[in-house]
């Protein structure tokens, strides 16, 4: 028995694909990202889907755009539940982990290998306005700085879901301690809190 199939207008049509896309991601990778798989989710033939974005290559660019707008909301909702909760820094890390833990992180280094650059910036600057603004006399360091520390956390919580379990056993550790993030992620609140000057260790 097949799905009836709709008629759409396009921007309702793109919409359901990438949020099947995005559903396929969240649950299996970048590989589970294929065109008949969300064909048959949003009741489409593959012609359908490829007719909105060419091929499945443009899907996940497209995908990775739309995963970057939802990644931008979801840090806004974020830092606005953080600074309502307290403003602890273990809280904002662990959101902003749980918000790479999407699939997006891999897709970023599956598209960036084969050759696709995203000349967007300033995808974190609310996380790096809240924390420089909490730093001890804000005006006497540079902003960069406090940038520089973002950054190096931005890379770990996008490598993380696909790198560092492997990273960890290169260093030695084993079991638990190399397949769960939870003591990389207090480390990191450790020494983001140091280096900010933020007085937190926890």
């Amino acid at each position: 028995m097949t799905r009836s199939r709709v008629r759409r207008p396009p921007d309702e049509a793109r919409r359901l694909i990438l949020d099947a896309a995005e559903k396929l991601l969240a649950d299996g990778g970048v590989a589970a990202v294929q065109v008949r798989a969300i064909a048959t989710r949003v009741g489409m033939t593959d012609a359908g889907v490829n007719h909105h974005f060419g091929s499945r290559d443009r899907l996940l660019e497209a995908l990775l755009r739309h995963g970057g707008r939802k990644i931008r909301a979801g840090v806004r909702e974020v830092l606005d539940s953080w600074l309502d909760r307290g403003a602890d820094l273990g809280d904002l890390v662990d959101m902003l982990a749980a918000l790479y833990r999407r699939g997006y992180g891999e897709l970023a280094a599956a598209l960036h290998a084969a050759g696709w650059r995203d000349d967007g910036s300033g995808l974190l600057d609310p996380v790096v306005d809240a924390l420089h603004a909490l730093r001890p006399e804000p005006g006497a360091v540079p902003v960069d700085d406090t940038r520089l520390a973002v950054a190096a956390l931005h890379q770990f919580l996008a490598t993380e879901p696909l790198y560092g379990p492997a990273f960890r056993r290169s260093a030695g550790l084993t079991g638990r301690a190399a397949t769960a993030p939870t003591a990389q992620l207090r480390w990191w609140t450790t020494h983001l809190a140091r280096s900010l000057g933020l007085g937190q260790s926890s």
